[in-house]
């Protein structure tokens, strides 16, 4: 199959679908790769790189144009316009855009989002939502240790004890393990906090103390056992006591990364301005969910702006909302082999290209196929 690899255009993205690891492999199944000269740069990966792994260099049409064209982000209408009906087009194409979706569609593109993948033991090394956020986790610390005017450890000198860090992470999913695990190795004494009380184990074997919140009806038990993964909405009973509690451990807190999000829904309120007030000037918060509250406006802290970093009440405020595109070269390798392991499940070996709705992951990834949207 011919694969085409265009280079990414949504602003601020640095991230490729196919590394020159990738590109290799693909070429060694038989498949002919048709990279985007510069594609890879902002991921350091050049094109000399690509040839020496057997892909040709190209332009953006060539690429667009081939039979199989793989993507970080969802294709512009311009893009669109370059790719042929019947293309395949694989990437992380934002399956709970409607509109977007029926783009795709009306083009008469064959369409896999992987976000959509099941998050079942088979679909783990195809799992985009996971590898990207473990570097948003990380990179969320980092990124608040940068903007901390302090130390994170705590330090004993000849001019006087530094105090460590109090940090709160906030959700404890793939992104909030990793936040915790990269402030521990920093030095920080952190706590942590997340609906579900399958967690606390986790949290607590990372070093950080969970902030408990017990439950008081068998309708919060059920809600906060999640699904699939991913947490459900909490009843308000319950999120009024999880407020309080987590009101009193961010007025304390040095740092806090915000890590809650419900796919297909607005991010949930977990930080309020009035909580922002009570923090010490000097305080940092991340909020990887920036851009996504409701209306799209704030995240998991309501006076947070999308892609803007802010000095609020003495409080600065990082609302980047595309914090693996700061680590693109690990995010784009970790991402192209899922992209990589993904093409295997449509890309037999006894070649061509098939789309087996009998496999679980094949069909939770197909988003538009003969002209139709078939996500449900």
């Amino acid at each position: 199959m011919l694969i085409g690899v265009p280079a990414e255009t949504t602003a601020g993205e640095t991230r490729v679908a196919v590394t020159p690891e990738t590109a290799k492999k693909l070429v060694a199944l038989g498949h002919v790769v048709r990279v985007q000269s510069g594609a890879g740069l902002t991921a350091a990966a050049t094109d000399a790189a690509y040839q020496a792994a057997g892909a040709e260099i190209t332009d953006a049409a060539g690429a667009f144009g081939a039979e199989i064209v793989l993507k970080v982000r969802s294709p512009f209408d311009n893009e669109i316009a370059h790719m042929k009906p019947g293309t395949a087009v694989v990437g992380m194409l934002n399956p709970f855009d409607a509109a977007g979706l029926q783009r795709l569609a009306a083009a008469n593109l064959t369409a896999f989002a992987l976000e959509a993948a099941p998050r079942t033991t088979r679909a783990q090394s195809m799992d985009v939502l996971s590898s990207q956020a473990n570097i948003a986790g990380y990179k969320a610390v980092m990124t608040a240790a940068d903007k901390y005017q302090r130390f994170f450890p705590m330090l004993m000198t000849a001019a006087g004890t530094v105090k460590a860090a109090r940090v709160v992470i906030l959700g404890v999913g793939v992104a909030g393990l990793q936040a915790i695990a990269t402030a521990k190795r920093l030095g920080a004494v952190i706590e942590a906090s997340d609906v579900r009380p399958s967690v606390k184990e986790q949290v607590e074997s990372l070093g950080a103390k969970f902030i408990d919140v017990p439950y008081e009806t068998a309708e919060e038990k059920e809600a906060a056992e999640g699904v699939g993964g991913y947490a459900r909405p909490m009843p308000p009973s319950w999120l009024a006591r999880q407020q309080v509690e987590v009101a009193k451990r961010v007025a304390a807190a040095d740092v806090v990364i915000s890590t809650a999000l419900i796919p297909g829904r607005a991010a949930p309120t977990l930080i309020t301005e009035d909580m922002v007030k009570s923090m010490k000037p000097g305080s940092v918060i991340v909020d990887i969910a920036a851009g996504r509250g409701a209306d799209g406006v704030g995240g998991n802290c309501t006076i947070s702006e999308a892609d803007k970093t802010v000095l609020k009440h003495g409080v600065t405020i990082v609302g980047e909302t595309n914090l693996p595109a700061l680590v693109a070269a690990d995010a784009s390798s970790l991402y192209a082999r899922n992209v990589l392991d993904f093409l295997k499940l449509v890309l037999p070996k006894e070649g061509g290209f098939k789309i087996d709705l009998e496999d679980d992951i094949v069909a939770a990834c197909l988003v538009a196929r003969d002209g139709q949207v078939t996500r449900k």
